[in-house]
């Protein structure tokens, strides 16, 4: 149903509309150009190959493919991501569709990729209004959204045309299915049609080293949400990337010359000045889900941003603005009819109503004409069935998305009990003191898998679940982190097979950005100390923060469209950041909105606080677990309570003393003194970066135990001082010193960072039995005080940072030591925290 839906715009819907030519003004912009730098793709295949080997916090699937049609049979490799990893802040790269080769010699080279992986407004810290209007500046290019598939096309040293999907090459056997080749036989039609070669089209884009990303859209080849019949098929370019590790793309008005002149269709694209204008704009076309005529997906905006404005270069950023409805509900329509084909029933959670009846007409249209299912199964008919019904109705696809608010009623508005509150979440996140505080102001259940000890926890974990339902309870909260998508898996299926009224409802602590959440839960485990069943932080803050980081690096965020995720009735999205009291209000406020008989009053504010107030203070764990060693060496000797293992432990020697530093800290130091540096500068530590080889923890060794025998006397004074003062500090802390960090030196090899001990006042040592006057109290018997950042690879020890620096102090910089250093401006004084090291 194609019908015109001009009667829905608005003013700026009529004032910007996506028909204008801009390949016109193309000239008018600088088309950048930047060869491969031969080591920085080395380093970022460096990183990959990590990845792909689990050596790192992110996983990368690396797959080989031989490129068919080339005449030097050259391979390359696809690189994937999870997609929730593109929200760390540690990866090689960002490019979501990246290939590369070696040629004969074994030089690298990145030969097809895709943009960075941009998200959707609000979805991360980044695309929030307010961080998106501060770092970011104009023009604003806007891209309608196509809705098919991905296609990437670049040109090979032998000048084959390498033509990809997202992540695949294609397969030439399987023409009929593979994207990839789908794509290929689309752009040899194209350019036929205007005359040029595929190898034409291969050197030109070698010449320009860049990736061609344009979307299949092409209805006779696979149906998607938005119609595209043969007047619209075809391949839409909207973007070029050049092929560096670092983003950096063409202008729109560019692109749009260049699909002009081989033949692809333009993508519709809209400049808009000023973000504010951009957002009004924006908010205004999502009312109806419709311009220009056409339903639309969504927006792609393309800008430039910089994380310090004034401080930092704006670079290629893009993000992107999605319409709800009516494409989340045409998606439910899509897969309900399809498990009806199958002779399944159809599972759907919202737009109950007009679902229903789009469903019985679906049934009497596959029950008079069988080939519709065949046809429909092959992702044909999927959009002229829906059209029928909308025309059938005399409704528009806006209109149908609203028929529930339009008329009332649904599934969810008369539930009053059953409800399982799910999780998701890891350490810290504040769970457990938001299921107690419900559980204080509504009195439902709560069942904490930490309570259940033995075997077989998981069942018995959701038949506890399900017993207090069972009691007549309305509603039970699941605490377990559930982080990991087979523990999700697990719940929803035994509650969808022993308790089928039940409903599932997710809360969701969103991990958007990573290094928040990690700093706001450790501080809150630290600050609960040992009030926890597993985490006693206050015993051993260590090995917490390995536990911690274990879950954080295993967390798998909530996906809606797929499974099992798909299968929870409803989703409340909650920010760990945020603080529990104010994500207990939105669980709260949201259970209203979608269940209001079985919510139907919210509690005053006062209330809530004090629901917080007693899971805060009132809670006292039930059960503490000891975590237990899961190392082969003792996995066949007889398990031992907690209190048999600390007496037959051996007493660990002291290793060396250290000041430890905060991560956080020396990084930001690190990161501005390098971005005020030259490109030359800078490259050996974006290495390390890049291929995570930073250390991650900091420190300053004043003394190791190997140098005794040279200076007795101090190492005698610190055997002590551990002895005397560090049982008797939670955390193992003897003193403070202040570091003063002043110059950063490195090679190829090694980076450290040289400091200034400066001590507190008063904190000296002074010896009774000599009249010698008192001496610093934290002395470093190292010839030069530093910090080592970080080594080129495994072979590199990082105690070689002390030959570094002597070679340093004997002779200096330049090519001809290959050793340089960088001064820190301001030479900033940060807090350091003496402890002992105990040996392994």
């Amino acid at each position: 149903m194609d019908e015109p839906l001009t009667d829905l715009r608005g003013p700026l819907a009529a004032k910007y509309t996506a028909s204008t030519d801009y390949s016109k003004i193309a000239d008018k912009f600088e088309v950048p150009h930047v060869a491969q730098d031969v080591h920085e793709v080395a380093t970022l295949i460096n990183g990959l190959e990590n990845g792909a080997k689990k050596k790192t916090s992110f996983k990368v699937k690396k797959t080989t493919y031989e490129v068919a049609q080339s005449r030097d049979h050259i391979r390359v490799d696809s690189w994937r991501f999870h997609d929730w990893d593109y929200k760390k802040h540690d990866l090689p790269t960002y490019a979501r569709g990246l290939f590369t080769t070696r040629h004969k010699d074994g030089t690298p080279e990145i030969t097809t990729r895709g943009y960075d992986k941009f998200f959707n407004v609000d979805e991360v810290t980044e695309t929030k209004w307010e961080n998106i209007r501060n770092r970011t500046r104009g023009p604003y290019e806007l891209t309608l959204k196509e809705n098919g598939c991905i296609i990437f096309v670049s040109g090979l040293a032998d000048d084959t045309l390498l033509v990809c999907s997202k992540h695949s090459t294609g397969d030439r056997s399987d023409v009929e299915t593979s994207h990839a080749s789908a794509g290929e036989r689309r752009l040899e039609e194209q350019l036929a049609r205007i005359g040029k070669t595929k190898a034409d089209l291969a050197r030109e884009l070698r010449r320009r080293n860049v990736t061609a990303v344009a979307e299949l859209c092409d209805d006779s080849f696979e149906e998607h949400i938005l119609a595209y019949g043969p007047d619209k098929a075809g391949l839409y370019l909207h973007g070029m990337n050049l092929n560096l590790p670092e983003f950096m793309t063409y202008p729109s008005p560019v692109v749009q010359k260049f699909a002009e002149e081989w033949g692809f269709i333009k993508t519709g694209l809209i400049v808009i000045d000023t973000i504010d204008e951009v957002k009004a704009f924006l908010e205004e076309v999502a009312e109806s889900g419709a311009h220009d005529g056409r339903d639309v997906e969504g927006f792609v905006i393309r800008c430039k941003m910089s994380y310090q404005p004034g401080q930092q270069p704006f670079q290629d950023w893009f993000f992107k603005y999605k319409f709800e409805e009516p494409y989340l509900m045409y998606r439910q329509w899509r897969e309900c009819t399809k498990a009806i084909i199958a002779g399944k029933p159809p599972k759907f959670k919202k737009h109950v109503k007009i679902t229903e009846e789009y469903l019985l007409y679906a049934r009497q249209r596959l029950a008079g004409d069988r080939e519709l299912a065949k046809r429909y199964n092959q992702n044909h008919g999927i959009i002229a069935l829906r059209n029928d019904f909308l025309a059938f109705k005399n409704l528009k696809g806006s209109d149908a998305a609203n028929f529930e608010a339009l008329h009332g009623g649904g599934a969810a508005a008369d539930v009053e009990s059953d409800i399982i509150l799910v999780p998701i979440a890891t350490i810290g996140c504040g769970k457990t003191t938001v299921g107690l505080a419900l559980t204080h102001l509504f009195g439902w259940g709560h069942v904490q898998n930490d309570n259940i000890t033995g075997k077989a926890r998981p069942p018995r974990f959701t038949k506890a679940l399900l017993d207090i339902l069972d009691e007549g309870v309305p509603a039970v909260y699941a605490d377990r982190n559930n982080a990991q998508k087979h523990e999700r898996k697990q719940l929803i299926t035994d509650v969808k097979i022993q308790h089928a009224r039940a409903r599932l409802v997710a809360l969701h602590f969103v991990h958007n950005d990573l290094e928040k959440v990690r700093e706001v839960c450790r501080d809150r485990v630290f600050a609960r100390g040992d009030n926890h069943q597993t985490i006693q932080a206050a015993s051993d803050m260590n090995k917490v923060r390995g536990i911690m980081e274990g879950f954080i690096n295993r967390f798998e965020p909530c996906d809606p469209e797929q499974k099992p995720d798909s299968e929870f009735d409803d989703i409340i999205d909650l920010d760990p950041s945020a603080g529990s009291r104010q994500n207990l209000e939105t669980v709260i406020k949201e259970l209203h909105r979608m269940y209001p008989k079985f919510m139907p009053n919210i509690p005053s504010a006062a209330e809530m606080d004090e629901a917080i107030q007693y899971a805060l203070e009132g809670y006292k764990p039930d059960l503490r677990h000891v975590i237990p060693d899961r190392s082969n060496k003792n996995k066949n000797q007889p398990k031992q309570n907690g209190q048999q293992q600390q007496q037959k432990q051996k007493k660990r020697p002291l290793e060396y003393m250290s000041v430890d530093m905060t991560t956080k800290d020396v990084l930001n130091t690190l990161e501005k003194a390098f971005a005020a540096a030259g490109p030359e500068q800078s490259r050996f530590f974006k290495q390390l970066q890049g291929t995570r080889r930073v250390q991650p923890k900091f420190h300053v060794t004043l003394m190791h135990r190997a140098g005794a025998k040279e200076n007795p006397q101090l190492w005698d004074r610190y055997l002590r001082i551990n002895e005397l003062e560090g049982p008797n500090s939670p955390d193992g802390k003897l003193g403070e010193i202040d570091v003063q960090l002043e110059r950063v030196v490195y090679d190829d090899r090694i980076m450290a960072v040289v400091v200034r001990l400066i001590p507190r006042p008063g904190d000296e040592h002074a010896n009774p039995d000599s009249s010698e006057p008192a001496e610093p109290k934290w002395q470093c018997t190292n010839r030069v005080a530093h910090i080592t950042v970080g080594t080129r690879d495994d072979s590199v020890k990082p105690r070689e940072s002390n030959d570094l620096l002597v070679k340093w102090l004997e002779h200096g910089t330049g090519a001809e030591t290959g050793i340089y250093d960088l001064l820190i401006d301001g030479k900033p004084t940060l807090q350091g925290v003496v402890r002992g090291v105990l040996s392994r």
